[in-house]
């Protein structure tokens, strides 16, 4: 369309595709802004995970035998809590990875917790026939409620967050995870 008004100066092609680029270089930048202001999120201290994290210390966990579990005596750690169930297959799959992870880990300070959205009698049948050198908790719906306050809206399991000693979570991996990423976390918080 060609302007009719003969005062206004013909416009080029070329002005469009100018306009074209520095609107691409204005989104780029603000994609590159919105990235890394998410990548300072993630680091921060979110007062919605500093309040479910203290939730998680201050209730009163128990295993399977009924032994009490001091959540509190976490704080100031690195952890790696990971929600999972008897009846859930990739989590069980994971679980001997979780119990290398401790042991490889556990001079560093990491401290794993099994959080299990499951019954004491399913955790206790579990627990021997595998032992896994981590804490394995009963949490039933309490523990899906944690769940969800750490960021897991959906409720699947398995979910497994990395939390650092300032006690900023690092990681959330939903679903089963990738061992070298895992690791990877793991080896930045205990740094």
């Amino acid at each position: 369309m060609t302007d009719m008004n003969p005062d206004s100066p013909p416009r080029s092609s070329g002005s469009g595709r100018r306009s074209l680029v520095v609107g691409g270089v204005a989104l780029a930048a603000i994609a590159l802004a919105g990235g890394a202001a998410f990548s300072l999120r993630r680091l921060a201290l979110d007062p919605h995970d500093a309040e479910a994290l203290e939730v998680f210390h201050q209730h009163t966990w128990e295993d399977a035998q009924g032994r009490r579990f001091d959540a509190r005596a976490l704080k100031g750690q690195p952890m790696l809590l990971n929600f999972w169930a008897t009846w859930c297959p990739p989590c069980v799959e994971e679980m001997p990875e979780l119990g290398a992870l401790q042991r490889d880990f556990a001079s560093a300070g990491l401290r794993v917790v099994g959080i299990g959205v499951d019954t004491a009698a399913r955790i206790a049948v579990f627990e021997t026939r595998i032992s896994l050198g981590y804490p394995l908790l009963v949490a039933g719906g309490a523990g899906a409620e944690l769940g969800r306050r750490l960021g897991n809206a959906s409720g699947a399991l398995p979910f497994t967050i990395v939390v650092d000693r300032q006690g900023r979570i690092r990681d959330r991996i939903l679903g089963r995870f990738s061992l070298p990423r895992l690791e990877a976390r793991v080896r930045e918080v205990v740094a």
